[in-house]
């Protein structure tokens, strides 16, 4: 049975910027700050200002040669300028790509040179290990630049800052970027947003016009949801942004629907925190995105649970990334609503970067108080199928999660392979994760434990090996194809493991026979590869050998017997 979306919305049929900002020249509010830098919030610029940022970068990049579908990598945390390099590089007509801040020069030039990025913008504390990125994958000195929060900054060396790509402000006013509302325009592809997906390397995903409108609409209705009877967004909120604007969620809530509906976003540089908790009490923060991990330490920190941190303006909590435990969502709400004095329930949620962002959600205008990640979100159409993926389980039953919406990803970009065998051609996207509905939700009870031949054959066992670190996804393989370029590691396998109220991925070596290396030897050889999210902090354990099937691949299953029998101190077999 295919569950249906509780509601069915229209959506503009037009670009991100159109969507957006509405026009090229139309009046915007240019009173009120819309970004503020968290750290000294004299530094701020309005909706208007927005507009003519982008515009001016838009103008730039067409300048200096930015042709229709041309990439740009943005290799960044987050500050002020950020979502104007991002909806500027659309208005070029250009596609925009973002990179974590903590990848090492080695996974920064594979985007590079997947993506084919013709522009690559790296932050200046970064600009070392973008330079060598840049070497490696060959993208033209002249067309990199050093970003920073400044908009009349220096470069570096022989390297332009990247305010050079900001035309004048008279010139800005004048570009104009195409609406995209011909039919079929709006499905170019204006984002390519990196995933891992089911192989070792992080694959691009395709994400057109069409997809983002039509996701940031659908969080746009539920924002306004926040009774049965509130449809009307006001202005004067303020919402807390320290996700990575790298990635789609910050993206759809922070660069689009928040200054388009007249909130304020206090941008915080990265994650901390003491310092977001400081920052809700200074800004009187009233929307706070967060992920799994950081709801944990709201729960069992001291002094949020003993009150000594104002969290009384917050009138939404929202969650995504991963699934959260009942019994942890209860008590957030318990400590939240004995400041506030009120009955509000944590907005849990649902998606993944090849649904754009958002999928299923919990509805606020449903009273009742939500389990699992939500409901199917407005144009969304959800089912349960078999391991087979041939048929649709018993409603109730266990089964992998396909969804079918506008928001869809079109497809990973030139990697048809991977294309076909995660979107079906009526386009329903297999998402890897078992779902089950009960009680009216969906409810995330596992991972799918056994892939198709094709595009994963190299992977023992498809969508249940991706590790969850801090809600990212992290896969084994590339972590074991690491650790066999050191010379004394002659097989591995990665799993994860519980750690700290989170994952971890944890590596089983076979060292090279008369070969001598420490855990800590080869925990520090990962560690200058990789970014920490995928570093080894879920240990590493030597063993004589890697568990493997009769064609080679990797029997995960063993591992994670072994790794629970080390938990419990008591193991029962020798590998």
């Amino acid at each position: 049975m295919v569950l249906e979306p509780v509601h069915k919305i229209p959506y503009p049929e037009e670009s991100l910027p159109t969507y957006t900002f509405g026009s090229h020249d139309g009046p915007l509010d240019n009173e009120r700050p819309v970004f503020v830098n968290a750290e000294d919030d004299s530094a701020s610029y309005t909706f208007a200002q927005y507009r003519l940022y982008s515009q001016r970068f838009a103008a730039g990049l067409r300048k200096a040669g930015l042709k229709d579908g041309d990439r740009l990598l943005l290799y960044s945390g987050n500050n002020l300028y950020f979502p104007a390099v991002l909806m500027g590089t659309i208005m070029a007509g250009g596609v925009f790509t973002g990179a974590n801040p903590t990848y090492v020069a080695r996974e920064v030039a594979y985007q590079l040179d997947n993506s084919g990025a013709k522009y690559f913008l790296a932050n200046r504390a970064s600009f070392e290990v973008a330079l060598e990125a840049a070497k490696e994958a060959g993208v033209a000195e002249e067309n990199v630049y050093v970003f920073d929060s400044d908009t009349q900054g220096q470069g570096i060396g022989d390297f332009k800052h990247w305010s050079e790509l900001l035309e004048s402000e008279s010139v800005g006013k004048k570009f104009k970027w195409d609406d995209c509302r011909g039919e079929g325009e709006n499905q170019k592809v204006i984002a390519l947003n990196y995933s891992s997906g089911t192989t070792g390397r992080a694959k691009g995903v395709m994400i057109s016009h069409r997809n983002y409108v039509s996701n940031c609409e659908l969080v746009r209705f539920l924002n306004t949801r926040r009774t049965p009877t509130d449809f009307e967004r006001q202005y004067g909120e303020s919402w807390l942004c320290f996700l990575p604007m790298y990635h789609a969620m910050a993206q759809t809530y922070f660069c689009v629907n928040a200054p388009r509906s007249g909130a304020k976003i206090v941008v915080m540089p990265r994650f901390d925190f003491k310092q977001m908790l400081k920052n809700i009490e200074k800004y009187r923060i009233t929307m706070v995105m967060i992920v799994p991990p950081i709801v944990v330490m709201l729960t069992k920190d001291p002094d949020v649970r003993a009150g000594k941190y104002d969290l009384s303006s917050v009138t939404d909590f929202g969650s995504g990334a991963a699934p959260l435990a009942k019994e942890t969502i209860r008590e957030l709400e318990k400590i939240w609503n004995k400041q506030t004095g009120t009955t509000r329930y944590l907005k849990n949620g649902w998606g993944m970067t090849e649904g754009t962002c958002t999928l299923i959600v919990v509805d606020p205008g449903n009273p009742r108080p939500p389990e699992g990640v939500g409901e199917p979100g407005p144009n969304v159409y959800l089912k349960f199928m078999n391991d087979a993926g041939t048929e649709e389980v018993k409603l109730g039953e266990p089964g992998e999660l396909w969804v079918k919406a506008p928001n869809v990803m079109m497809g990973y970009w030139r990697n048809e392979e991977a294309t076909a065998e995660t979107l079906t051609k009526d386009g329903w996207l297999k998402t890897g994760d078992v779902g089950q509905y009960i009680n009216g939700f969906v409810h995330i009870v596992d991972r799918r434990k056994a892939s198709s031949p094709s595009v994963v054959r190299s992977i023992a066992n498809g969508f249940q090996e991706l590790i969850k670190v801090k809600g990212n996804q992290v896969a084994p393989a590339e972590l074991e194809a690491l650790l066999l370029e050191h010379p004394a590691v002659q097989d591995a396998g990665v799993i994860g493991v519980p750690y700290q109220d989170d994952e971890a991925p944890r590596a089983y070596v076979v060292l090279v026979e008369g070969q001598k290396a420490s855990a800590e030897d080869i925990a520090a050889f990962i560690s200058k590869k990789v970014t920490p999210t995928k570093r080894l902090t879920g240990g590493i354990r030597f063993i004589d050998q890697i568990p493997k099937n009769p064609s080679g691949k990797i029997l995960r299953k063993f591992l994670r017997e072994k790794a629970k029998e080390e938990a419990e101190g008591q193991p029962k077999s020798r590998l």
